[in-house]
């Protein structure tokens, strides 16, 4: 069985691998690996989010840390909540776009540092296998604070909305209705939504704008009406996904590179990272507005530290998190999409039209290969490629030429293989994807 300590977040399946006994230990086992004497909760909607929380406080209050419970929040909520209020440390209680009976923990220092694999859920394991505590000369207190307001006047203080924009979303049932308290009721946005209604067994659909076929409401929402604007949040909400007024999905590269317009334009000449599986257009436009492109590996956690050394003001992740330094170097999906809607209503142009200069090169989108061996399979690409394009290493192998360029990675939890892959013309492309894919498979 694989464990519920993952690469990036504590995540199983509430009844089999996780429960309230876990929960506890996983509380106790926090304070003692961090030393932290407040600890902020914030939880989702599922069923069991209650009783996993009441078990988890009750680990850190045993252990000594006075507990501050922020409600039902979205995921950027707790990080602005860590970061604003001076905690030494915060957990979100929450399984993010899995499905209704997975749940878990995203875990932070103070100021909204992650904990990942790396920096600490794996020693957070150890001491929970052990099972033994330090002892602890007092126990914690529990009390209550409501942050929604705060994050709302926050993340609204960067509207800039010229002309009134009608928006579609979809909520999925999810901590989007949260999040979503900063558009709704902002003046200049009418807003038509879908799946409104707290419900952690996701009735509707899941929560994941990565999947295709769950963007189908939304699709068929804005192609009968008459809309400016789709968005689509994912379970926690630290995910949006975008669609233009014709139905069409807008990738989050894309998107990155709109944003970056944007910030660009508040904070001239900044850093800007997007992530390598983005198209090359990005960097170009950040570069075109005066900006610093940098490119960042895959993982929320890297890209985190790396704003962090660079000073960067956003980062965009082609899966749909975007990062701010204005909320503590951690994902606003809500900030996200004001952006978007700020830039749109400074333009008399739909949202296909406004991305038209951007789309200049044809993507592969990325295409996963079942293999047994990763790192014999990127040996073979190494071999096959060298001394035919710039390598790059940052993650997984990246080659560029004159007119594409490919990225490779092997997935954390999967034997699998991902390809990206992106060249100016669709055959070209094509041509590119079928070589790469024929040797990944070999």
């Amino acid at each position: 069985m694989s464990s519920i300590f993952k690469a990036y977040d504590i995540r199983g399946i509430y009844g089999k691998t996780l429960d309230e006994a876990l929960a506890r230990k996983i509380g106790r086992a926090f304070v003692a690996f961090l030393g932290c004497k407040t600890v902020l909760v914030g939880r989702d909607m599922r069923p069991h989010s209650e009783p996993l929380f009441q078990a988890l406080a009750d680990g850190l209050m045993e252990q000594g840390a006075d507990v501050v419970d922020l409600g039902l929040v979205s995921t950027p909520m707790t990080y602005f909540a860590n970061g604003t209020l001076g905690a030494d440390a915060s957990i979100m209680l929450t399984a993010s776009h899995n499905p209704g009976e997975w749940n878990g923990f995203k875990l932070c220092r103070e100021q909204a540092i992650p904990i990942s694999g790396a920096t600490g859920i794996k020693e957070i394991e150890k001491i929970v296998m052990a099972d033994h505590y330090p002892p602890s000369a007092r126990r914690g207190r529990l009390s209550r604070h409501d942050i929604v307001p705060a994050y709302v006047q926050r993340i609204r203080s960067f509207a800039d909305l010229k002309r009134p924009l009608r928006v579609a979303i979809d909520y999925a049932n999810g901590l989007g209705i949260v999040e979503g308290e900063v558009l709704r009721g902002l003046k200049g946005l009418e807003i038509e939504p879908l799946f409104d209604t707290l419900d952690g067994t996701f009735p509707n659909h899941e929560a994941n704008p990565l999947h295709e076929e769950t963007w189908e409401a939304l699709r068929h929402k804005i192609t009968t009406g008459n809309y400016d604007l789709g968005l689509y949040f994912d379970g926690d909400a630290d995910r949006v996904g975008f669609m233009d007024e014709k139905g069409q999905i807008v990738t989050s590269d894309m998107i990155t590179a709109l944003i970056a317009q944007e910030m660009l334009a508040r904070n001239p000449g900044a850093a800007i990272f997007y992530d390598l599986r983005s198209s090359w257009a990005v960097k170009e436009v950040i570069s075109e507005h005066g900006g610093r492109p940098m490119m960042s590996r895959v993982g929320h956690a890297f890209i985190k530290q790396q704003m962090r050394e660079a000073d960067a003001v956003f980062a965009g992740e082609l899966s749909g998190h975007y990062y701010f330094k204005d909320n503590f170097y951690t994902e606003s999906s809500a900030l996200a999409a004001l952006y978007v809607a700020n830039l749109l209503s400074h333009s008399d142009r739909p949202l296909s039209e406004v991305m038209k200069p951007i789309k200049r090169y044809v993507a592969s989108g990325e295409i996963n290969s079942e293999v047994h061996d990763t790192q014999a399979v990127l040996q073979r690409l190494r071999d096959a490629y060298a001394g035919r394009g710039r390598v790059i290493e940052l993650d997984g192998l990246s080659v560029e030429f004159a007119d594409w360029w490919f990225n490779v990675r092997a997935s954390n939890t999967e034997p699998l293989i991902r390809l990206n892959l992106e060249a100016r013309t669709a055959d070209a492309m094509r041509q590119h994807r079928d070589a790469l894919l024929a040797l990944i498979r070999a």
